[in-house]
């Protein structure tokens, strides 16, 4: 019988190359950082179970999983809306993986680990709302698109779970794209293409922001 082995690769792996892209004559205006090796899963409500699948993630998390287009952030986990009585688990221990939480809740939800099934890319810097603007229509002010707030949405025709992170400590903002793995180096060069008359800086990260 052959022997299988399964190596699981960022796919980003090829694409992306640390260091200064784009103008060279300018202060870098964006960071792209691409975050690696994170646990991700995604949380759906069964029929008529919302309600009880609120208080079990209350119970679980110690904070309310959102009702709304947000992110709400606990000590080492990031809850992401992403439809109707659903939201996404984001994290870097063990302790949300998905035997846990398939535990957790049982009762109330069906769950589906998409940990490497997508990419998380960060943007930030002074230039990031400009770029995006390129190519997405949500409106990015900061009185409209506030911290903590998210969107299923699309990039650039690729639907991606937007969000948008704290800001950095100069206090330029952060925003974050989690983007299906087969798709992720397509939007990657779109973003590197709209973002490299700015400056760029590009990076990896095993930190979630």
């Amino acid at each position: 019988m052959a022997e299988f082995s399964w190596l699981s690769r960022s796919p980003l792996e090829h694409a992306l190359v640390v260091g200064a892209h784009g103008a060279r004559d300018v202060a870098s205006g964006i960071s792209l950082t691409e975050v690696r090796n994170f646990n991700l899963i995604q949380i759906m409500a069964r029929r008529g179970k919302g309600a009880e699948l609120a208080s079990a993630a209350t119970a679980r998390f110690g904070v309310a999983a959102p009702a709304v287009p947000k992110a709400v952030s606990a000590s080492d986990v990031t809850l992401i809306w992403s439809g109707p009585d659903q939201f996404l688990v984001l994290s870097k221990s063990g302790k949300h993986a998905m035997d846990i939480l398939s535990h957790a809740f049982s009762q109330s939800a069906s769950l589906s680990d998409q940990s490497h099934a997508r990419a998380l890319i960060s943007v930030a810097g002074a230039k990031a709302r400009t770029m995006l603007a390129k190519l997405s229509s949500i409106d990015l002010h900061p009185t409209a698109f506030p911290i903590g707030a998210a969107a299923a949405t699309s990039i650039d025709h690729t639907s991606v779970n937007f969000w948008r992170g704290n800001d950095r400590p100069d206090g330029q903002p952060v925003f974050n794209v989690l983007v299906l793995a087969s798709f992720a180096e397509s939007l990657w060069r779109t973003m590197l293409d709209a973002a490299a008359e700015y400056g760029v800086d590009i990076g990896l990260s095993e930190e979630l922001g």
